[in-house]
């Protein structure tokens, strides 16, 4: 499988991961303070060729990526679920544990950021799905997050990404209505 957009990674063992599970390009952003040098090469990388930004499902690499979104907005999105990112010995959280497989899922379903998308799923959407300051509400953002490929987030960013991806009111109906299915049988 070959990439055309150059894949932003944090470091040397991402691209190694990366580079196991797809053909491809990247640039190393080396940590959460990216350089100014790092982000005049993703300026020009998606001018030339477009860009998917793809850290860790932690702190620092969703810093990154807003780091990266704020100065170039245009760039994909590609997000790993953090059960498919945890090290062996449970660790170590990471794009380089990820497999093969989960690292071409999540690189196959980058989705692009789209500020001016109409609002299609509300914050009254995101309560009454209990989203939202409930005994399960962090559980179900996860799977929401997970099986609509935008990664985990709190109440509110949630809300944003689903606006930032152009999430429809269909399919996050749909992958409530999994999250729902998926509850009763446990």
């Amino acid at each position: 499988m070959k990439i055309k957009e150059v894949i932003v990674v944090e470091g040397k063992d991402d691209t190694v991961a990366v580079k196991r599970a797809v053909e491809a390009d990247t640039i190393e952003t080396n940590g959460s303070a990216v350089s100014e040098s790092t982000l005049a090469q993703i300026e020009l990388a998606q001018e030339r060729r477009g860009v998917i930004i793809f850290t860790d499902p932690d702190y620092p690499g969703e810093r990154i990526r807003h780091i990266i979104s704020k100065r170039i907005p245009a760039c994909k999105h590609a997000f790993l679920p953090k059960k498919e990112a945890i090290s062996k010995n449970l660790d170590d959280l990471g794009v380089e544990n990820a497999s093969v497989e989960a690292i071409r899922e999540a690189l196959l379903h980058a989705k692009e950021e789209n500020e001016h998308f109409l609002e299609v799923v509300t914050w009254q959407d995101l309560h009454d799905a209990g989203l939202i300051a409930g005994p399960t509400s962090r559980k179900r953002r996860e799977r929401v997050g997970d099986l609509l490929r935008i990664g985990y987030a709190n109440g509110k960013q949630l809300h944003k990404r689903l606006q930032k991806f152009r999430i429809t009111a269909t399919e996050f109906a749909e992958a409530m209505e999994r999250v729902f299915e998926e509850e009763k049988k446990s």
